[in-house]
């Protein structure tokens, strides 16, 4: 009997009824649904969906509450879509309150999201399997759309007219002209810079040398210096000065003869009187030489 009840048939069955159960309760685990959780069921209508699909979410003030699980659609009819939203069974929309279709996401994806004030004691709600009030929200990117595109169409405006004045800046031949000086010098100064490792790696070594050869001239020069008896050359040199001051007294004072020949008048004076004495007995002598000397070979002197 036992083996009857269980034979291959009846395993089979039961595992085909256990991965049926488990496919089941994996798709709406994947879809976000808790199958072990009551939900309460909305409509809500609309003439263009604009992307949303089944299990998009659905959220209230950004937090998700349920999903989208099915979509109707009869494009005789002006509202061409009824969609079906399940949420949670304590999420109650009241009267007042809309399904709004809105951007979810700066993709474009769509998503459902239930609008309405704090519900009252007094208020009137919606049951579930009602057709609730549908709008269309403007979502993120028509806000971006509405607050960013006029400052981006400035923002670029500018830009273009900056690119063009650049460009007009960068044509103009003051510039091309700028720019082949600067090409020039960045060539002549590395033109220089070549010529001055040159030099450095050839003169500098011959320089060096020289101003060593200098510096040990100095220190020998110092050396020497430093040898001299500096205190006995200035005071020779003193005493010379002394010396010289004395005589320059003496010869205002006319003592000696310097002294007497540069002061005394007289002397002065007879010294010229022999001069020129000495010039006149000079010139008659040239004139008249017989006047002085007389040579005779055959007569006896006169």
């Amino acid at each position: 009997m036992n083996k009857v009840f269980f034979n291959k048939e009846v395993r089979v069955g039961i595992m085909a009824v256990v991965a049926i159960f488990i496919l089941y309760f994996g798709l709406n685990f994947l879809k976000g649904l808790d199958i072990f959780s009551s939900t309460s069921v909305y409509y809500a209508q609309y003439n263009n969906l604009d992307g949303l699909v089944v299990s998009s979410p659905v959220f209230v003030k950004g937090f998700k509450v349920g999903q989208v699980d099915d979509i109707h659609y009869d494009f005789s009819k002006e509202t061409s879509f009824i969609i079906k939203i399940s949420v949670d069974h304590s999420i109650q929309i009241p009267k007042g309150g809309k399904i709004e279709l809105f951007d979810n996401g700066l993709m474009g994806g769509k998503a459902i999201q239930l609008v309405f004030d704090p519900i009252s004691p007094s208020q009137e709600l919606y049951a579930s399997g009602d057709t609730v009030a549908s709008q269309i929200g403007g979502g993120l990117m028509a806000e971006l759309s509405g607050d960013l595109m006029p400052k981006i169409q400035s923002i670029s405006t500018q830009a273009d007219s900056l690119l063009r004045s650049v460009r007009l800046l960068i044509e103009k031949k003051e510039i091309s002209n700028s720019l082949s000086s600067i090409e020039k010098t960045t060539s002549e100064l590395a033109l220089t810079s070549t010529q001055l490792k040159k030099m450095m790696n050839s003169d500098m070594p011959r320089i060096l040398s020289d101003v060593n050869v200098i510096t040990g001239d100095m220190k020998n020069l110092t050396g020497n210096l430093k040898k001299i008896d500096f205190a006995a050359t200035f005071a020779s040199i003193d005493y010379t000065i002394k010396n010289l001051n004395l005589v320059s007294e003496k010869m205002n004072k006319s003592e000696g003869s310097l002294g007497l020949l540069i002061n005394d008048k007289s002397l002065y004076n007879n010294l010229n009187n022999t001069v020129a004495n000495a010039d006149k007995l000079v010139i008659d002598l040239k004139q008249n030489p017989k006047r002085y000397v007389h040579f005779s070979v055959f007569s006896p002197k006169q």
